[in-house]
């Protein structure tokens, strides 16, 4: 369990996580949504110990991130970021392969080489081995990052803004693997998105952020409503029923 108790963050006189109280983990797959600035991607920052925090605590599985060792945290937890870029030229396996880092310390065993080529089987991803980064496309370059973690084989996924950057095919792909990962694998994973209709097809739950705070923690069904996406957009949004599903429609 990801758990956060009053965790706050500033940078000078602002104020951009203002005592959050939440936790993660008990469902496949959790969406953060809310507007820029609402401190979805600070959330994230704080329990995968990229920035501290200035007041609270935030704990996995009843370890406090402050005080854990670096390796024992990125065996149970996996953060990619939504700035995922690497300057050196890597091919995918050698991405991939930096995924089993915390568990070989750079000297593969037959188990690290079994878990990269499960992950680069999983994301379909044989036939793109050898190339390099920056000869994929968007997709396929988003998919070898996600193999990656996948790779470091941790029960908790944290994905920020994964979908960034993608067309409306690579966007569905990405989403219907990240619901894959989750059924078929038993992870835990929660996910940064901008997309609201995204968000409520493939999520159990869906996190609601504003100006640091949480202001909406609910099903798919509480959350597409339009005076609940209101409060968190501050404009007008119509939900309609299509097809079974919630769908919100907004406008300029």
């Amino acid at each position: 369990m990801i758990v956060l108790t009053g965790a706050t963050k500033r940078y000078g006189g602002s104020t951009v996580l203002d005592g959050v109280t939440a936790s993660f983990g008990e469902e496949g797959v959790v969406s953060l949504i809310g507007p820029n600035g609402a401190g979805k991607s600070t959330l994230f920052g704080l329990v995968g110990r990229l920035i501290a925090a200035d007041g609270g605590s935030v704990s996995v599985d009843d370890m406090d991130v402050r005080t854990a060792s670096s390796g024992e945290l990125a065996r149970r937890l996996a953060v990619l970021r939504q700035d995922n870029q690497i300057a050196a030229r890597l091919t995918v396996q050698d991405l991939v392969e930096f995924g089993r880092f915390p568990h070989s310390r750079g000297r593969l065993t037959s188990v690290d080489r079994d878990k990269i080529e499960e992950a680069i089987s999983y994301l379909s991803l044989d036939d793109l081995r050898t190339r390099f980064l920056d000869e994929l496309s968007g997709g396929q370059r988003q998919r070898a990052f996600i193999a990656m973690v996948l790779a470091q084989d941790t029960k908790y996924v944290l994905l920020d803004e994964p979908l960034n950057n993608l067309d409306l095919r690579h966007m569905t792909e990405i989403m219907k693997l990240i619901r894959r990962m989750a059924d078929e694998l038993g992870k835990r994973v929660i996910v940064v998105l901008h997309d609201i209709n995204f968000a409520a097809t493939y999520s159990d739950r869906i996190v609601a952020m504003r100006e640091g705070r949480i202001i909406a923690d609910a099903s798919r069904d509480e959350i597409m409503r339009p005076e609940v996406l209101r409060e968190v957009y501050d404009t007008d949004v119509e939900v309609r029923q299509i097809d079974g599903r919630p769908v919100a429609l907004y406008y300029a």
